[in-house]
């Protein structure tokens, strides 16, 4: 068998991620996969992601080890990509996302309007506390950071950690990876609170040579592995939510959430700006016509329990404007891109730069 060579950070849910895509190209392509280990700035250091200095700290060296050769595929969180393209570099396949939904991890199984007032809960993500705060201002939300374990070690009863918090505010498609999903006490709903553009969803990153001129029989095999690997409601989703973020020039510190949800020819998006105390918040939706998804690749829709923001299962709802673009038939992430251009213009509009750093810098 042919040997690729994935690129991965070395935590507990980026292997477990890395893991399903080899899996996955192994079954398409008939590879043999080696995983090579790379240690990024954010796994190094400590601190809020703000002071880190955003979520490159968990691409760059990824990327170097795919520039320099060290491997041949990297893997990615989407939500970790910057928003700008990389150059030499291509997505090359967004696989079927996991549901995007944040999710309460509570003592006692308590959920979040159950929770007594002044609980303390913690997250390290400004957009989270913004929407925990707007929908329980009388909590008392305390930063952290660290990997899974280590914040639900934060929970009371917990009985590998301190337990000094009544909660803490996670992901569920990391969760539901890693087989933790046991520690879930309600996955919190997106009217609540909106996740991170490209939340649930991974990047399957490749040297941009090696799919316009594959070198290598190996590498020819691998870019039609990643063509199959690649769910095409799962990537016009997430472009839109990425170009929305891209137009408000929204740094990792903004309090900005973002779901797009793919329904044949209707890309439904809708996004929230707030101020981080959660005293104003700015929400708004957008439905777009000019997006088409069944185009004859990726695979098929599974069945699934919640929101995936690749497919419609009418979970979705609030305010939207009147349908965005009249081109049909196209098959274009160009036009999903539009939609979230478009949405980031009518929030700027409507005053979201004063509720928190985004839009142009004077």
């Amino acid at each position: 068998m042919s040997v690729v060579r994935i690129g991965t950070r070395a935590s507990t849910l980026a292997r477990t991620q890395t893991g399903h895509v080899a899996d996955a190209l192994t079954r398409l392509g008939g590879f043999e996969v080696e995983t090579v280990h790379v240690r990024t700035e954010g796994d190094r250091l400590t601190g809020s992601l703000a002071t880190l200095g955003g979520t490159g700290v968990f691409v760059t060296a990824l990327r170097d080890a795919l520039l320099d050769g060290r491997c041949d595929v990297a893997v990615h969180s989407l939500k970790d990509l910057p928003t700008a393209p990389a150059p030499d570099l291509t997505i090359a396949a967004v696989p079927l996302r996991e549901d995007p939904r944040d999710v309460l991890c509570a003592r006692d199984g308590l959920r979040l309007h159950e929770l007594p007032p002044g609980a303390r809960v913690g997250t390290g993500s400004p957009r989270r506390v913004a929407q925990l705060l707007a929908a329980r201002p009388d909590l008392e939300v305390v930063d952290i950071r660290g990997n899974v374990d280590t914040r639900l070690g934060r929970v009371a009863g917990s009985s590998s950690g301190p337990g000094d918090l009544d909660a803490v505010v996670l992901a569920r498609a990391g969760l539901a990876r890693l087989g933790r999903l046991e520690a879930v006490t309600e996955a919190l709903d997106p009217h609540v609170m909106l996740p991170a553009p490209g939340q649930g969803a991974l990047a399957v990153e490749v040297r941009t040579a090696d799919l316009d001129d594959p070198p290598t029989p190996v590498l020819a095999a691998l870019a039609t592995a990643l063509a199959a690997l690649d769910h095409r409601p799962t990537r016009l989703a997430v472009a839109a939510e990425r170009a929305l973020l891209a137009r408000l020039e929204a740094g990792c510190a903004a309090p900005v959430g973002a779901l797009a949800l793919v329904d044949g020819p209707r890309l439904e998006l809708e996004a929230v700006v707030a101020r981080t105390d959660g005293t104003r918040l700015l929400r708004h939706g957008l439905t777009s016509t000019a997006v088409v998804v069944r185009d004859g690749t990726g695979p098929d829709d599974e069945p699934h329990d919640g929101p995936r923001g690749g497919t419609h299962d009418g979970t979705h709802g609030g305010p939207h404007d009147e349908p965005a673009g009249a081109a049909q038939g196209g098959h274009r992430e160009q036009d999903a891109a539009a939609a979230g251009g478009e949405l980031a213009d009518l929030l700027l509009e409507r005053g979201a730069a004063d509720l928190a750093p985004v839009g142009p810098r004077s």
